[in-house]
């Protein structure tokens, strides 16, 4: 069996590298944008550090702000209407994985109209061509949105998220700039770095997991672990860190899955709007103990990753103890509350239960499980 590979075309990373949208936008003939970001990062002026490189070039744009935390199938409606009246030619993402997502159904529909209901895209799609050329512009790092082949959308009727998996979706060129970071607050820049390690963490031990894709995610895994707390209190040499973690965690990611953490964490953005990071961040360190027993000797590198001492003398219980109280220390630090008491109503478990159940990342997971095993996991963390 053939493993398969797909990464951005062009990615460009360190501060100031947002002055390489003109000239990526001006090499490639392209005439309008439709920029899709968020309220937020338009009122705080984040949205405008863009703006200000396209009016110094000369090029053109429309710009796009319905979108939400957790961005719904009306959003990427509503966007793609608004790429055809801006009668533009390629996207600017420019936020978390809420803009960036969006931005990929919006391209993919617009490539594909036949698949204008957007429910028809969850899952593996086959659609036959790629996306409108995106240029993704993160503004947190934790998603790794410029970089993967995934989108999530809220079917709001439902109260459940759709997993969308493309590599059509991929955006053409990324822009990493840890300057575009700088004004995240504590609680967003620990909640996605806290996401951004569990990419690494679940990329690592997942059914799909193989050499190539293990490299990106125990380099990942170490830059993480090493400068998320730094990055909470805003030093740059922290936010320049992290937005590499978080960058080289997708590159692994995305080419091989995730498991339940993702799959848990789904429902509880879909039902109570729940930020993705805090869902995943609060899950991690209960499904990894829950995963421990099918996952080799991997919990041993992964401790040695988080810096703990002494791995080569520890037993396997030692070492797998290791890794999961590495992790839950970090989450401590950071500020991550440390159940699902304030978020969870028990009365939703057996709903909540089986949309992890049907997520699509589940497959990946390292242990087989069922509805019953992930509702005691949900019941573990009131």
């Amino acid at each position: 069996m053939a493993n398969r590979f797909v990464l951005n075309e062009t990615s460009y990373h360190g501060a100031g590298a947002i002055q390489e949208i003109a000239t990526e936008a001006l090499g490639r003939g392209f005439s309008k944008a439709l920029i899709c970001s968020d309220p937020d990062l338009i009122k705080f002026g984040v949205t405008a550090k863009v703006t200000e490189v396209l009016d110094k070039a000369g090029l053109a744009y429309d710009i796009y702000s319905n979108i939400k935390a957790n961005p719904t199938i009306e959003n990427v409606q509503l966007g793609v209407d608004a790429f055809k009246k801006a009668e533009a030619d390629y996207l600017i993402a420019i936020g978390g994985g809420s803009s960036m997502d969006t931005a990929k159904g919006i391209g993919i529909v617009i490539a594909n109209p036949e698949f204008a209901d957007i429910r028809s895209l969850e899952g593996v799609a086959p659609t036959k061509n790629k996306s409108v050329p995106i240029f993704a512009v993160p503004t947190t790092a934790g998603t790794a949105a410029e970089v993967t082949i995934n989108y999530v959308i809220t079917d709001a009727e439902k109260n459940r998220k759709m997993v969308c998996v493309d590599p059509k979706d991929i955006p053409v060129v990324a822009f990493v700039d840890p300057e575009m970071m700088s004004s995240m607050p504590k609680g967003l820049t620990a909640a996605t770095g806290m996401d951004a390690l569990t990419h690494a963490i679940e990329g690592y031990i997942t059914a799909g997991a193989w050499e190539l894709s293990d490299m990106f995610h125990l380099k990942a895994i170490e830059i993480i672990s090493r400068s998320l707390r730094d990055a909470v209190a805003n030093t740059p040499k922290g936010r320049e860190d992290m937005a590499l973690g978080q960058y080289v965690a997708g590159m692994g990611f995305s080419n091989v899955g995730l498991g339940i953490v993702h799959s848990m964490a789904h429902p509880l953005g879909a039902l109570y709007d729940t930020p993705h990071g805090v869902a995943n961040a609060i899950i991690l360190p209960t499904v990894m103990e829950y995963n421990a027993p099918c996952t080799g000797e991997k919990y041993r590198e992964i401790a040695r990753a988080m810096g703990v001492a002494g791995v080569d003398d520890m037993s396997q219980e030692e070492y797998r103890k290791a890794a999961v109280d590495a992790v839950r220390k970090l989450s401590e630090d950071v500020g991550i509350p440390a159940d699902l008491k304030d978020i969870v109503k028990k009365e939703d478990i057996p709903f909540l239960a089986q949309s992890a159940y049907d997520d699509a990342c589940r497959p990946g997971n390292p242990r087989e499980t069922s509805v019953e095993e992930i509702t005691a996991l949900y019941e573990s963390l009131l």
